[in-house]
């Protein structure tokens, strides 16, 4: 089943693509990595904010997007069952929530500096935080405590999914 959400077109991919690296804009001849990071408020402030403007809560909450950010905070990033396919198959956002629960800081540290995963999530951005902002997501996450359930596992491109999930097919207009 596809979810109509016609807005979801550009917004989406564009948001996905470039939410995080707004987050954390390196200074000229700088790594990210290397100490370009927020300051100010406590690590849970900083995280709140990160996974706001980071667009965290896009994916890993469940109508974020929908309904333009009116989603109780005590439901953020518990993941989503409706899916994102495409020509990599079909992903889902996970719990961020059991996933911090279930990996120490550092792990969650060297996970957002390493990984390479499937679309949409962009890796490539989050691979750039700063060690200070991933320690500071993690506060927050680990700030709202355990929640929600596993989202479901990925699937491969030959497999139908029976969850909802969006299409991320490009479409070519025809004339």
């Amino acid at each position: 089943m596809i979810v109509p959400l016609r807005r979801f077109r550009s917004v989406v991919v564009l948001g996905c693509v470039t939410a995080v690296a707004v987050a954390c804009q390196p200074q000229a001849g700088s790594n990210a990595n290397d100490g370009v990071h927020l300051t100010g408020g406590t690590p849970v402030e900083r995280g709140r904010y990160l996974a706001i403007t980071g667009g965290c809560n896009d994916c890993h909450t469940n109508g974020y997007l929908q309904t333009e950010g009116d989603v109780p905070e005590p439901e953020w990033l518990l993941g989503s069952p409706v899916g994102w396919r495409g020509p990599w198959g079909t992903t889902y956002p996970p719990n961020l929530r059991l996933t911090v629960q279930d990996l120490t800081e550092d792990e969650w540290v060297t996970m957002l500096r390493t990984r390479k995963a499937l679309p949409p999530m962009p890796w490539m951005n989050a691979n750039q935080l700063a060690e200070a902002d991933a320690r500071a997501l993690y506060a927050y996450i680990s700030h709202l405590g355990p929640g929600g359930e596993r989202m479901p596992t990925a699937l491969a491109p030959e497999q139908e999914p029976t969850t909802p999930y969006l299409s991320l097919f490009p479409v070519v207009p025809q004339g």
